[in-house]
């Protein structure tokens, strides 16, 4: 098929050019696939057999300008073809001739190094043709000579990509081969240095080659060399040497070995003193970002200072074992489902083969990241349940039907006699019925006198019994009022700290206290009313029996004046605070370390610290501090509870803070964290309420905080098992000294709020309009009450015609707060109930359209004890509801009973909605359940054209998109998952045949969309949503409201249905999933492996091009290149540089190849080109 005679007129490039412009006339023949394909394989099988030098030379020079001109595709397609094991065989028949033919095998060893890069079976292709030992050997023969070593090392390098292959090398004493060419530093024969040091990064993959270079010492020589290039190379001519060089001690210390030696070293003070220099060049930030990276990598691990995982707290479960937890926290991505569920820390690493000997955790991180990620990706569509008889099941009840009947008294509106109507006066009725009451506290499921007291960590005793709080007594009067000045002239926010936040000892009555308070400074909170909050908190049942009255809970707030944007991320804000970290370890004699508050302490004061040290306190609703540390004048490292009864689910704080200076930056480190993201990397900020700004008119929570970011640490679980945590800093600088001030995870909303923005609502209500009964659901495990609440409207008389009309109502049921650190979902359905109670005519109408239960609170123990996930039982809640324990779970148990008992009544709820909060996305969305989305998404065979399902479930979805600023459609999903089973959207859409069974999820953050975009969200904002959500429902009921023109007229003012255009528009793909930090979160990856294929071909390019070779060959080449443009053809970067010793042009020249009867060439198709 191919003439090696001269052909004077003929190039490679213009006979491509000539051959394409064939092919483009000749497209309709069939013919040139297969002649192409064939082309290329013979072309392959000639090298192998080729037996003089000059066809070899010719053909490797053709198959280099071929895939040089080009994209990867073409080398790729080689491969494909058996273009590896074809240059190996080549490789191997011209290595063991007696005397090897360096100018074959050279620019072979090239080749082979640019598409063996690109094969990932090369190594073990090498290893099945003997290819690996030979080049190894080729190696040992070369080492005099620098352009056949580097280009034996670039092969090596290339052929370690398997992990077995760089095993046989380094078993053949390949590691002292390569480093004999590294060490001692020389800036001679530099190319072949840089390949050497490449290769043996290469080698160093392997773990039992790491051992070996670290047995061998090879790791503080690298260190020095490392050292010796950074001094000596003034101009930064050999970034890449260096580079290289840290990308080996990142190799190497990918063993326990490895670190331990790096560490006995000095690693981490050489390279943060090397590193310092490098800071002022922007073009040495890779070496920065690998020596950062690096000294992460090899920082010790240290336990976090507590004497346990466990939480503080211990609550005793008489009814049975704690619940479990959530299921495998490997398989749980609350990127596409409604919970956190990534929350729970990092599989228990425990089992690991040879585990105990790593005393380095960071290697267990490293492991279960990339299990993580494999998993996930495999994992995502397999979750998707595809049995399409389990999606379309109906489950039996789990209780048998006789026990419904006690869910009678929970639905009032059906049995209220209303004769209210029939009077003249306007008053509320003074008491309910036993029946309308709810269950009693005493008949409840679970009765408060059966719980015994709560014991911290060693049973010890830290508190009253549950039974046996009191209220808390006042303290002697403010100072400015003891000191006879003006009412309020002289208060601030410490005084207000010690005389009544914090009442110990005998005195007055603590309502005289706060009336006085009140007095002096008059807030006014829109449905909140200090004096209930004061009356209502001292009962509410806590584990640790809280006295203390947080000032935020019990003062109110407001939402800011104004709306606050995302918190700009200042560059290398990261490097900065890694920097300081890793100062700790360098300078310990400047670090305090000392304990300034414990909350195992049974002190309610502070432990004694510096003067200027700050204080901390959290011993009270909802806070959330276990330990402060001050570690230098201005920082102080923080150290969350976990939750009641269990190890994890560290992500909410809540404490206060005071002793402050004005003006001063306060660095604050919450150091174990367990999410490996969040939305602090992402603009988000913590909240603070200052006390002083409160007693001067302005009582809000505002985003705070500079400085921000999230990162892993090296702080390990107490017990040493498990990955390190992760760090959340930020630096708050505060506006007046002295005073008290709190910090939370985001807007804080208790249970005693719950129960006294419920009081308020009630008292405020028309009784003549509004139906609003507040009952107790059942008691929570603690004793604690749990509120159900209906609102419908009022009919219009007692006539049987009316009370018929809104028995028939339907049924919207509504809960929330069943993962107590998601406040923001607390704040959504404030909004919903403030909306449903207002005398809005849309209000009105949706009252009249439908009768509403909510249950707004479904986690009161964990929301008072300031746990993020868990219940008191030390369980998820929400993957209790398939079968829910009546005594460790009875809010879930009661909520499906009564779900149970609205079904079997002929009155299932026509939709139900569950507000959660989402720490990993932007916007509010919503989570339905579909089966024929859900068989789609996953590819399912199943017909779904045949299958019949209501599409309202995008009803809602789509409204909100109408007219919720905030809301983003297209994150919004209807699959159906496995993991999910047990959630109440699928548990109440599958058992309860509920349509419209939704989750909400809402933002911590803020939005990327719309009219907020760019924005952080505010409890204006969620509460806007609880409104716009309920405005949703109106759609549904557009029909049954026809005969009422004030009602269509406010459904078609709402709706905007004279299509006028949106005031926002939706995502048209899912942005909401962040893209990559700006910084490296983990500190196990190195930058250096990201870098192109391109380099190594520009290297073996430039081995090719050296000053060795004659300068005509050079002068030719560059004018052959500069012939390029006029000949029209375009191509890559990539220069086919392959032959040496030999005219580049005239071995070119020298291959005719027979052209096919379509007149093309057949060497390649249209497949093949780029």
């Amino acid at each position: 098929m191919f003439s090696y005679s001269k052909y004077t007129n003929f190039t490679w490039r213009g006979t491509l050019r000539d051959w394409a412009d064939g092919m483009r006339s000749e497209r309709s023949r069939p013919c040139m696939a297969t002649t192409a394909a064939s082309g290329l394989e013979v072309l392959l099988s000639t090298l192998q057999d080729a037996g003089d030098v000059e066809s070899t030379l010719n053909i490797l020079s053709v198959l280099d300008e071929l895939l040089s001109a080009g994209t990867d595709r073409r080398i790729h397609y080689m491969i494909s073809k058996g273009g590896s094991e074809a240059l190996l065989s080549a490789l191997v028949n011209t290595a063991r001739s007696f005397s090897p033919n360096y100018t074959i095998l050279l620019p072979l060893l090239h080749l082979l190094a640019k598409v063996g890069q690109r094969d990932r079976r090369i190594g073990l292709k090498a290893e099945n043709a003997d290819a690996v030992l030979l080049t190894l050997s080729l190696l040992r023969q070369n080492l005099e000579q620098p352009r056949r070593a580097a280009a034996c090392l670039w092969v090596l390098r290339v052929f370690c990509s398997s992990v077995s292959t760089a095993v046989l090398l380094g078993n053949n004493r390949c590691l002292d081969v390569v480093f004999k060419l590294i060490s001692p530093y020389t800036t001679k024969h530099t190319r072949t240095v840089k390949a050497a040091i490449d290769a043996l990064g290469a080698l160093l993959d392997s773990k039992a080659n790491s051992r070996s270079a670290v047995a061998k010492g090879y790791v503080s020589s690298l260190l020095q060399l490392y050292k010796d290039w950074h001094s000596k190379d003034v101009g930064d001519a050999h970034l890449p040497i260096r580079q290289a060089l840290l990308h080996c001690l990142h190799q190497a210390t990918n063993t326990s070995e490895g670190l331990e030696a790096l560490g006995a070293a000095g690693g981490i003070a050489v390279l943060f003193s090397t590193m310092q220099t490098c800071l002022a060049s922007k073009g040495l930030q890779s070496l920065v970002d690998s020596s950062i990276q690096l000294m992460r990598k090899c920082y010790p691990s240290q336990p976090v200072p507590l004497p346990s995982d466990q939480s503080a707290y211990i609550f005793p479960l008489l009814g049975g074992p704690a619940l479990p937890s959530d299921t495998d926290p490997g398989t749980q991505d609350d990127t596409l489902e409604e919970d956190d569920s990534d929350d729970s820390k990092n599989e228990d690493p425990s089992s690991s083969e040879n585990l105990a000997q790593v005393p380095h955790l960071q290697l267990v991180g490293a492991m279960f990241i990339i299990m993580a990620v494999l998993k996930n990706k495999t994992a995502k569509n397999d979750d998707l349940e595809t049995d399409l008889a389990k999606l379309q099941e109906r489950p039996p009840p789990d209780r048998p039907l006789e026990l419904l009947g006690q869910y009678t008294q929970l639905c009032p509106e059906l049995h209220h006699d209303f004769q209210d109507l029939d009077t003249d006066s306007e008053e509320v009725e003074g008491e309910d019925s036993d029946e309308e009451k709810g269950f009693s506290r005493g008949r409840g499921p679970v009765g408060r006198g059966s719980l015994g007291h709560w014991q911290g960590n060693g049973g010890s005793q830290c508190g009253p019994p549950l039974e046996k709080q009191t209220p808390p007594r006042e303290a002697p009067p403010p100072p400015a009022q003891r000191a006879g000045g003006p009412a309020g002239a002289q208060l601030r926010a410490q005084d207000l700290l010690s005389s009544f936040l914090r009442p110990h000892g005998a005195g007055q009555d603590s309502h005289s206290a706060l009336d006085r308070l009140l007095e002096m400074h008059r807030p006014c909170i829109p449905h909140h009313d200090p004096r209930i909050y004061a009356s209502i908190a001292p009962h509410t049942k806590s584990v640790a029996g809280f006295f203390t009255l947080a000032f935020p809970d019990l003062w109110g707030h407001l939402p800011p004046q104004g709306q606050e944007p995302m918190a700009g991320r200042k560059p290398n804000v990261q490097r900065k605070k890694v920097f300081e970290d890793i100062q700790r370890l360098l300078c310990p004699e400047d670090i305090i370390d000392k304990i300034v508050f414990d909350m195992e302490d049974a002190s309610p004061v502070c432990p004694s610290g510096p003067p200027d040290s700050l204080h901390f306190y959290s011993k009270f609703e909802s806070g959330n501090l276990r330990k402060a540390i001050h570690v230098r004048r201005y920082e102080y490292d923080l150290i969350l509870n976990a939750d009641v009864n269990c190890s994890q689910h560290l992500q909410w704080f809540y404490f206060e803070v005071s002793r402050m200076q004005a003006n001063v930056p306060y660095r604050f480190n919450i150091i174990n964290c367990e999410k490996a993201n969040s939305q602090f990397n992402y603009g988000m900020q913590p909240v603070l309420y200052s006390v002083q700004e409160a007693l001067e008119g302005r009582p809000r929570w505002v985003r705070a905080g500079s400085e921000i970011c999230y990162y892993r640490n090296n702080f390990c679980p107490s017990q040493q098992r498990g990955p390190t945590f992760y760090t959340l800093t930020f630096t708050v600088t505060f506006q007046h000294s002295d005073d008290v001030c709190y910090l939370a995870y985001h807007y804080p909303y208790t249970y005693s709020t719950l129960q006294t923005h419920l009081q308020v609502l009630e008292g405020g209500v028309d009784s003549r309009k509004v139906f609003f009964r507040k009952q107790d659901l059942c008691d929570s495990l603690a004793g604690n009450p749990c509120p159900l609440v209906t609102i419908t409207g009022c009919p219009p008389s007692r006539s049987w015609k009316h009370l018929h009309e809104l028995r028939k109502r339907p049924c919207v049921v509504l809960t929330g707060r069943v993962h107590p650190g998601e406040s923001n979902a607390s704040w959504v359905m404030k909004g919903t109930l403030d909306f449903l109670c207002s005398s809005d005519p849309v209000a009105e109408s949706l009252r009249e359209a439908y009768i509403f239960k909510i249950v707004p609170m479904l986690n009161p123990d964990g929301v008072i004890n300031g746990t993020h996930r868990c219940s008191l039982s030390g369980g998820d809640l929400n993957r209790q509801w398939i079968k829910p324990d009546p005594i460790l779970s009875p809010t879930i148990y009661h909520t499906k009973g009564l779900l149970y008992y609205l079904n079997s009544i002929g009155r299932t709820p026509l939709v139900f909605c569950d507000y959660h909060g989402h720490s990993r996305k932007k916007n509010v969305f919503l989570y339905g359940c579909s089966i024929k989305e859900t068989l789609w998404q996953a590819g399912s065979p199943v017909n779904t054209a045949t299958l019949k399902e209501d599409p309202g479930h995008r009803t809602i979805p789509k409204t909100l998109d109408r007219i919720a600023p905030a809301f983003s459609f297209n994150s919004c999903s209807y699959l159906v998952e496995k993991s999910r089973a047990a959630t109440a959207r699928v548990v109440v859409w599958r058992e309860m045949g509920v349509a419209k069974s939704y989750t909400m999820e809402s933002t911590y953050n803020g939005c990327d969309q719309g009219i907020y975009k760019g924005l952080q969200i505010g409890t204006r904002e969620l509460e806007e949503m609880g409104l716009k959500f309920c405005q949703s429902l109106l759609p549904l009921r557009i029909n049954s409201l026809l005969c009422s023109r004030k009602l269509l007229g406010h459904a078609s003012a709402l709706l905007q249905l004279d299509d006028s255009p949106l005031d926002h528009k939706s995502h048209d793909c899912f942005e909401d999933d962040e893209p990559p930090c700006a910084e490296e979160i983990e500190y196990l990856n190195d930058n250096y492996l990201r870098h192109s294929s391109d380099e190594l071909d520009a290297e073996v390019d430039g081995n090719v091009s050296s000053s060795e070779e004659d300068e005509d060959e050079e002068e030719e080449e560059e004018a052959e290149e500069e012939e390029q443009p006029r000949n029209g053809l375009q191509h890559s970067d990539r220069k086919s540089r392959l032959i040496t010793g030999v005219t580049h042009k005239d071995c070119v020249n020298a291959v005719s190849l027979r052209r096919n009867p379509c007149n093309g060439v057949d060497t390649t198709n249209g497949q093949y080109l780029s």
